[in-house]
């Protein structure tokens, strides 16, 4: 039986949503149960890595029932793919700068802040790792960036209809050329994330879109 001085949900979680973290949006205890798991979760990600993700620690720093967090997340897999859902939830909006320049290297720097974060940073090489390793986790983290590319998407479409790129133009194919030479330093090389290296991305994929390389087929 779990202790009472843990925080414990009001009402236990049917099976077929604890298999599928993040589906719900629950309000109250349970709300404050989820957000102090996953913030143990981000702490412990950001400390030690996906591999050395304890459910039983979590528990224990999050202050929630063991029980608790078995039945409703499962794994450490359902904790990372949870968190997942919540980072991609609670992302900042895009920008509107009024120009297709200024939203991309907004994007940019969001992306490279991100990165460049002592927390954050550990926290999203973890996920990476975890996602080449894990389908459940690589799934999780693809729908992470559909979700903040389905975001930042009406800035490339504003442009196009501002005449500053061709109609037709890929929003998510001109979003992932912004951000791809960043992550490729940032997951490969280890190289260090500049302003260069950000102007040097922005400029490169506003070239490219400007002759048509993104255009859909």
């Amino acid at each position: 039986m779990e202790q009472e001085t843990r925080l414990t949900e009001s009402q236990p979680v049917p099976h077929d949503h604890a298999a599928t973290p993040g589906t719900l949006r629950p309000g109250g205890r349970t709300a404050k149960v989820r957000r102090a798991v996953l913030d143990a979760t981000q702490d412990a990600l950001a400390d030690t890595g996906f591999h050395a993700l304890n459910m039983d620690r979590i528990a224990a720093s999050a202050g929630v029932g063991k029980t608790t967090v078995y039945r409703r997340w499962g794994s450490p897999v359902g904790l990372v793919t949870d968190l997942l859902h919540d980072m991609a939830e609670q992302s900042l909006p895009a920008a509107d700068t009024g120009g297709l320049t200024g939203d991309l290297r907004a994007n940019a720097e969001l992306v490279r802040d991100t990165l460049t974060d002592p927390r954050m940073g550990a926290v999203f090489r973890a996920v990476i790792a975890a996602a080449a390793c894990d389908e459940e986790c690589a799934r999780a983290l693809a729908a992470f960036y559909r979700t903040r590319l389905a975001e930042w998407a009406p800035v490339v479409t504003r442009a196009a209809a501002r005449g500053e790129i061709p109609e037709g133009t890929d929003p998510v194919e001109l979003l992932r050329a912004v951000s791809a030479p960043l992550y490729y330093r940032f997951t490969i090389t280890h190289e260090e994330l500049t302003g260069a290296v950000t102007e040097r991305a922005v400029t490169a994929a506003l070239a490219a879109a400007r002759d048509g390389a993104f255009l859909r087929e």
